[in-house]
């Protein structure tokens, strides 16, 4: 009781003030709004936008858990001082405090470093135009550490988070306003500003660049490998149809980014967020039907022998269609980005559209796209920007099949 009645004397003494919204951000952080809704409501709730972002937060908490595990692991693995996991997720190999302290320390600085940078920024617009602080980084700070690569210089993170807040979010308005999902825009802005640091065959692997460099230099270590499994595929290795790899991409024991690397706890966090009614599984299941129909389409081109197997893009077009959900962070950006409630479509046939565009065009860029063998990025950036025209021609075409109804009525 004293911490929130000095919190709330607190709020009291600079009510109007610039710091006003400081420490209104603190207060109901941590505790419940004191305020009531003075007139007539819609719909009542017990929630609020903090709690709902809370919700999200936990769901990502096994993934970012795991991805500490994992960092360790793939970090010996790449030495050579353990062998390859072989008693599934359960696995003594993997889960030991060796490989989580090594993911701990690397990973936990990602995380400081996105939220003091994105909330500082947060507090400044709040401070500077007189608002509330807004809710909507508590998500995008926790997203931001899982889709980058674990060794990215943290200057470097600093910039991309300043750039995704003020230019994906706080120029539109804040919260609610953008149109763009703020943590695949800083995502993009190190894809384009940086894109040796986020399309290079050593950045997936904790302390690889590193020891690359050592080589080049002349110390004598074997050759380190922090490749995907899209970047193998991309490079022409089926690595998918060697030893366990696919129920290695399934489970998580791979190179990847931070959070993206296990499907089985994404599929698991995107069922909690839809039984929290959080997540959209409409969007969920539409992208997982659209990448399936892309898959399957180029299955088909592959098996009409249109493509020569010299080609580059002919492994991944061969690729077994339902082997996209596993790899790469279609299944990660499918969960917890494509459905982000601000950006995406909000009218129940929109967001079938939405979400089968969303993974129908993830597929194909990831198999097209020279630079990057991924696509689901660059898939949603785009469909946020066309969601508002597919609700618009939704709610127009819904328009139109009333009148019709009322006129066969009145006729």
């Amino acid at each position: 009781m004293g911490l929130k009645s000095n919190l709330h004397n607190l709020k009291e003494k600079y009510k109007g003030t610039k710091m006003a919204p400081a420490f209104n951000a603190i207060h109901t952080f941590l505790y419940l709004p004191n305020e009531t809704t003075h007139n007539g409501t819609h719909i009542k709730v017990a929630d609020d936008l903090k709690r709902t972002m809370n919700t999200v937060i936990l769901a990502l908490v096994p993934c970012l858990i795991f991805g500490m595990f994992n960092a360790g692991y793939q970090h010996y693995l790449a030495l050579g001082d353990i062998e390859a996991v072989s008693g599934g997720f359960f696995s003594s190999e993997f889960w030991t405090m060796d490989n989580f302290l090594v993911g701990f320390w690397k990973i936990i600085p990602l995380v400081i470093v996105s939220y003091g940078v994105g909330l500082g920024v947060e507090f400044l617009f709040a401070v500077i135009k007189k608002h509330e602080v807004e809710e909507g980084y508590l998500v995008t700070g926790m997203l931001v550490p899982l889709i980058v690569p674990i060794d990215i210089p943290l200057w470097m993170l600093a910039v991309a988070v300043v750039f995704g807040v003020v230019i994906g979010k706080e120029i539109f308005g804040g919260t609610g306003m953008n149109i763009l999902n703020p943590a695949l825009t800083i995502r993009a802005f190190l894809f384009f500003a940086y894109p040796t640091w986020m399309s290079g065959d050593k950045v997936w692997v904790e302390g690889a660049v590193k020891r690359t460099q050592e080589i080049a230099d002349g110390a004598t270590l074997d050759a380190i490998s922090g490749e995907t499994i899209l970047g193998s595929l991309a490079q022409g290795h089926d690595v998918l149809n060697q030893g366990n790899e696919l129920w290695n991409s399934f489970l998580g024991f791979i190179p990847g980014s931070v959070g993206e690397t296990s499907t089985l706890l994404i599929v698991l966090a995107g069922l909690f967020l839809i039984f929290a009614k959080i997540g959209s599984w409409r969007i969920m299941l539409s992208s997982v039907l659209g990448a399936l129909a892309m898959g399957l389409i180029f299955n088909g081109i592959i098996s009409q022998e249109w493509l020569p197997e010299y080609s580059k893009f002919y492994v991944l077009m061969n690729t077994e269609f339902w082997h996209h959900l596993l790899i790469g962070g279609f299944a990660f950006g499918t969960v917890f980005m494509a459905t982000d409630p601000v950006t995406a479509s909000q009218t129940n046939k929109g967001k079938w559209i939405y979400g089968f565009l969303v993974g129908f065009f993830s597929i194909m860029i990831r198999v097209f796209n020279p630079g990057y063998p991924e696509g689901v990025m660059l898939a949603i950036l785009l469909m946020n920007v066309f969601a508002p025209t597919i609700d618009h021609y939704v709610v127009k075409g819904n328009v139109k099949q009333r009148l019709k109804r009322l006129k066969a009525k009145t006729a």
